[in-house]
């Protein structure tokens, strides 16, 4: 089977909710990374094949197929089509997959995937509420096959967050020090400048926006949420406006634009677990990756998981026996936001550079996603 390849990898800064990016429309959003990525890399942008963002509650700004929209908006060929992608939080490491496999398919040689997420002017859950007036109060509401199966009450990420903590046995404190830890990480990260090639600065921004001088006595003081006793904001993931892109080609594509690989997808892999623990799927998908891949976890040098909530990464870091001192080494979505459909290919940018930075061969990246479902991807630093 053919190659593919990671040419590019980049993202705006996270805008913090209401804060530098919030009024800026989801088409210029992800048309920024878009036309740096072009613009950085060289290929006349008649000749890419297809751009695939991941996007989560496609309503409003966000409607209309995103992909193709941020594409026109970037002023870049109208005869490059556009498609876009919902596997709830892991879209964009989703597009990922879809493009490395179309490339390793032989059927495209370039390829964007990425996503773009605008949570000031579309709170999480818009589509959902959305469906309110015509009498669905979620998605699951009227299906008696699921009702049958799962129960009537909802699947909830927060009721998940806090069983998860439960089951390992993780405390309000220990998730409220994990969370300390991630703001520490990504603050030192910015300090010492380690995001500044992955980052295409955006109307004044060059860091970004949601990490915070926080402690535990702070933490502390927060109120749980929806009646889930260990889980409050300061251990979730943040809500903010982002856009990410990678460029993926095949060896063709290699030689015909003269561009030099910084990665190699070495595996891409999606399981699956029980949708009403829904955070958990990271776990086994993990497992099965490696097996797949013929690898051990000792082989891997950098993990991204995101981090939404604290008691995820805590309960998969148990689960694996894999060190925290190489998890999230730049910090996670607690610290850095959590932008839904953008996150994957964010993460797997940052992957990308922490790789190069700290001179490492493998990277494994996952998340936990709705539905029970869990993305795996490693690639090999070139």
């Amino acid at each position: 089977m053919a190659e593919a390849y990671i040419v590019d990898a980049l993202r705006t800064p996270t805008g913090k909710r209401k804060g530098g990016l919030a009024q800026i429309h989801a088409a210029d959003l992800g048309a920024h990374v878009l036309r740096e990525l072009v613009q950085r890399n060289g290929i006349p942008d008649a000749d890419y094949d297809d751009v695939i963002f991941g996007c989560v509650d496609t309503i409003g700004p966000l409607a209309g197929d995103i992909a193709r929209t941020c594409w026109l908006a970037a002023g870049l060929d109208q005869g490059v089509p556009g498609t876009t992608v919902d596997r709830q939080c892991g879209s964009s490491q989703q597009a990922v997959h879809f493009a490395a496999q179309a490339v390793m398919s032989g059927t495209q040689d370039v390829v964007i995937a990425g996503g773009v997420q605008t949570m000031t002017q579309i709170p999480i859950s818009s589509a959902m509420t959305a469906a309110e007036p015509l009498g669905f109060s979620d998605p699951f509401s009227g299906s008696e096959g699921w009702v049958k199966r799962y129960g009537a009450t909802p699947p909830s990420q927060f009721r998940s967050a806090q069983m998860i903590a439960e089951k390992w046995g993780i405390s309000r404190e220990a998730l409220e020090a994990y969370s300390l830890e991630s703001h520490r990480r990504a603050l030192r990260a910015i300090e010492e400048g380690r995001f500044k090639r992955e980052i295409a600065p955006l109307a004044g921004i060059e860091h970004d926006e949601t990490p915070r001088q926080t402690s535990l006595a702070k933490m502390a003081e927060l109120e749980s949420l929806f009646g889930c006793d260990r889980v409050t904001a300061g251990v979730s993931s943040q809500t903010c406006d982002a856009a990410s892109a990678l460029l993926i080609v095949s060896e063709q594509a290699l030689k015909r634009y003269g561009l030099t690989p910084r990665a190699r997808i070495h595996h891409l892999s999606v399981r699956a677990d029980d949708p009403v623990w829904m955070l958990t799927a990271p776990i086994p998908a993990t497992e099965y990756a490696l097996k797949k891949a013929g690898m051990r976890l000792e082989d891997i040098d950098r993990v991204e998981i995101n981090e939404a909530f604290a008691s995820v990464v805590m309960a998969w870091l148990e689960e694996t026996g894999y060190p925290h001192e190489r998890t999230n080494v730049n910090g996670g979505a607690i610290a850095l936001g959590h932008p839904l459909g953008a996150t994957g290919a964010r993460l797997m940018t940052t992957l990308l550079h922490e790789l190069e930075r700290a001179g490492g061969r493998y990277g494994l990246q996952t998340m936990c996603e709705g539905g029970g479902q869990a993305n795996v991807t490693i690639i090999e630093r070139l």
